[in-house]
């Protein structure tokens, strides 16, 4: 039928203002009938000549010739973990792989992690930030414990709730304790252990948390009014704990601050510091621990005492020491890319050759911040330079 005859069948109300030519009644790609119900005509408004488009497909951006595309956003799933007097907060990031468990320390939370554990993600591995009880998102249990015995339970605990039978633990400084009680008293729980200036020995707890509560006296007054009580308490321990200041501006103080909002805030961070005690790191029997272990201590913590990562490589089994020069407790702030390659390539060793490396094995930092690290043998940190011995 003549398109203007169509026209006036259907009056000019009943089509669009387009020119229509016969080819659009035909069925599409030569089908034998048009998808409409029967007994009525559909129209497809396509003009007479559609101009050619052809795919574009995203590409490097314009620069040089060797530049890299940056990797895709790692989003985290949030999961709650029971683990008995109430549940953790964790963030996974990634599927698939070797089991990352990430551990923060006093003050801080799995917002830590934040910069490494998506480096861990694309490498192929589950990387899972926790928040330890009592930190950061996780439950406050009324009169719960939150030493370090505690906190190993709690996450032998959460393991079992993630469904691993093994992991690889990445502990900063009370993190670092949890961890290396964990693999000291449940050995077949943990397959690897990376300790970041960890608390070991009798230095426990820090000259950070006794700072904190020498300072709680001279600030008594300024704690019981504001929200934000708890800052002059953790403020200054979150500025020491980096050697650049910028790694560790006002609004990220803010962030770690964030839990500890209120006077019932006050109490809580009081209530954590004291339930550090020592006995229970100074009886972990250190001979225990079978798990490969990397020591990563950056030796401008001015909390923990310097000669702790030696004594820790000769404690522990097979246990190897990376130093990073200039950098503070908080290596996942001032180094995330660095501390994400020594964990990425420990985990390689443990999947590579599981058999404990010799005692003794330490690394050495490379001049480049972007080469590998260069592996060098000796007795403690300052041995000199040279090739690890072969599985």
């Amino acid at each position: 039928m003549h398109p203007g005859a169509l026209r006036r069948l259907l009056g000019p109300s009943r089509l669009p203002a387009r020119r229509w030519t016969a080819a659009h009644l035909r069925p599409p790609h030569g089908r034998e009938s048009c998808h409409r119900p029967p007994g009525r005509v559909s129209f497809c408004p396509v003009p007479d000549t559609v101009p050619h488009r052809p795919l574009r497909f995203p590409g490097p951006a314009a620069g040089p010739r060797d530049a890299q595309i940056p990797p895709p956003p790692v989003r985290a799933d949030h999961l709650r973990l029971p683990v008995g007097p109430g549940s953790l907060h964790a963030e996974r990031y990634g599927h698939g792989g070797t089991p990352i468990v990430l551990l923060h320390g006093f003050g801080t939370c799995g917002f830590l992690w934040r910069e490494v554990a998506p480096q861990l993600a694309i490498a192929r591995h589950t990387a899972v930030a926790l928040d330890l009880l009592g930190h950061g998102e996780s439950d406050r249990p009324i009169e719960a414990d939150f030493g370090v015995a505690a906190q190993a339970e709690y996450l032998d605990r959460a393991l079992t709730a993630l469904r691993m039978a093994r992991a690889v633990l990445v502990g900063v400084d009370v993190g670092g304790g949890v961890a290396l009680r964990l693999a000291a008293t449940r050995p077949d729980r943990v397959a690897g252990l990376v300790l970041v200036n960890t608390v070991a020995f009798e230095h426990m707890p820090g000259r950070d948390v006794r700072t904190l509560q020498r300072n709680t006296a001279r600030v008594a007054f300024r704690l019981s009014r504001g929200m934000f009580g708890a800052s002059p308490l953790l403020a200054p321990v979150l500025k020491g704990s980096v050697a650049d200041q910028a790694r560790m501006p006002e609004r990220l103080i803010a962030r770690y601050l964030a839990p500890f909002v209120g006077r019932d805030g006050v109490t809580h961070l009081l209530d954590l510091a004291r339930s550090l005690r020592s006995e229970e790191v100074e009886e972990i029997d250190l001979a225990c621990v079978t798990a490969p272990t990397l020591v990563v201590w950056g030796e401008a913590d001015p909390w923990v005492p310097a000669e702790v990562p030696t004594r820790l490589l000769h404690a522990v089994p097979g246990a190897r020491l990376a130093r990073l020069p200039g950098i503070g407790r908080l290596a996942p702030e001032e180094a995330p890319d660095e501390l994400a390659d020594l964990i990425l390539d420990h985990v390689a060793r443990i999947e590579a050759a599981p058999v404990p490396a010799p005692l003794g094995v330490a690394y050495a930092r490379s001049a480049a911040p972007a080469e590998r690290l260069a592996p060098t043998v000796g007795h403690d940190a300052d041995a000199a330079a040279g090739d690890l011995p072969t599985a």
